[in-house]
């Protein structure tokens, strides 16, 4: 089992993978979620993450009680309701086409809709008059439109398929009548609002942790030359999938099948540890070896008697089922200072931000530049 373990990289170890904190901070999936450096999203497209940091901005103007509305929260809204637009086109002016419509809210069963609701807009928004169905990226019903729709575009019209319309809309039915949602119970109960569903909130919440999370970049101000290079190039990655066995010097590709919990790489374009580590060392001009038990040997060796202070942004973090034999190690990462680490962790995840203690085993580390 070891040896499948270092042969490929990079699976977690069975007990204690990754600690509690890690796992509510990320509510990862491998279909996306993550923040790239300079202010782009992975699987949010451009035009939507203005759209969300826009609204956050304006709420105030609609709900001056209203306290601490982010755009992490409205993106994980999104994220759930219709994955942020994806796979439609998102005009400069905000319109969604084609218009995004949820299923016929007539009782069928279709979608898991068991009440009939009956049709209050005539079909202006949800193109049909025979009942009402959810809308937009927000996926609105049109009475409740009617309550919370703002003209955010600027073209005096409250469109639930305008994305700034539509984000600003979900910004004030969030924060209510004046919710602090800085506090767990209110946003929370915020969530539940929007769909009362413990499940839903549960979603929910791990989409805007993972995005909070993953916004709060390092600082690199002091990191220059290739260093700058290797960070930089890793952080961009985060939100890229982890892909068992996937990654070259080129970049993300597809892995292969299939890590010992049975999780096969072959059909998720992404990273594995040692992928990514090999990706970003390679864009300044150093090739590793592909694993991460042999990545442990280049460079200059950092042990794991030294404790993680002795790390220096841009070494490579190294993690074993058996600290101080080198044969066990079975993750890599790459330091990015202040105790945290680019992190390609597990299948089912996304490369990320993670604290250096998140994984289990910490055997040193190797600097390479």
């Amino acid at each position: 089992m070891l040896l499948l373990f270092s042969a490929v990289c990079c699976a977690a170890p069975v007990s204690n993978a990754i600690s509690a904190y890690v796992a509510l901070a990320t509510g990862a999936r491998a279909d996306g979620g993550g923040i790239a450096v300079g202010g782009s999203v992975a699987d949010i497209p451009p035009r939507m993450l203005a759209a969300y940091q826009r609204a956050a901005q304006q709420v105030g103007k609609h709900v001056p009680k209203c306290r601490g509305m982010r755009w992490p929260i409205l993106a994980g809204i999104a994220k759930v309701e219709s994955n942020h637009a994806i796979g439609r086109s998102v005009a400069g002016n905000g319109d969604i086409r084609p218009k995004i419509y949820g299923v016929l809210l007539n009782g069928s069963g279709a979608g898991g809709n068991t009440t009939v609701f009956p049709d209050t807009d005539g079909g202006r928004w949800d193109g049909t008059a025979t009942g009402e169905r959810a809308v937009g990226p927000f996926q609105f019903l049109p009475s409740t439109w009617d309550g919370v729709g703002k003209d955010a575009s600027g073209d005096k019209t409250a469109d639930p398929h305008n994305a700034d319309d539509a984000a600003l809309g979900a910004a004030i039915y969030l924060c209510g009548k004046g919710r602090d949602l800085t506090k767990e119970a209110q946003l929370e109960a915020a969530i539940f609002q929007y769909n009362r569903s413990g499940e839903y909130v549960a979603n929910v919440k791990g989409w805007i942790s993972q995005y909070t999370a993953a916004a709060k970049g390092p600082n690199l101000d002091n990191v220059t030359g290739d260093v700058r290079t290797v960070l930089e190039t890793a952080l961009a990655q985060r939100g890229v999938p982890y892909s068992w066995g996937g990654g070259t010097a080129k970049g993300p590709s597809t892995g292969v099948c299939c890590s010992p919990s049975g999780k096969s790489g072959a059909s998720i374009k992404g990273f594995d540890c040692s992928g990514l580590t090999t990706y970003a060392y390679a864009q300044a001009g150093i090739r590793l070896p592909r694993t991460a038990a042999a990545q442990a040997g280049v460079g200059q060796r950092i042990l794991a008697s030294a404790g993680t202070r002795a790390l220096k942004p841009g070494d490579l973090v190294f993690y074993a089922y058996a600290p101080g034999r080198g044969s066990t190690i079975y993750h890599v990462g790459i330091y990015v200072g202040s105790g945290q680490m680019v992190n390609a962790a597990r299948p089912g995840t996304l490369v990320r931000l993670d604290a250096v203690d998140a994984m289990s085993g910490y055997a040193g580390g190797a600097r390479l530049l």
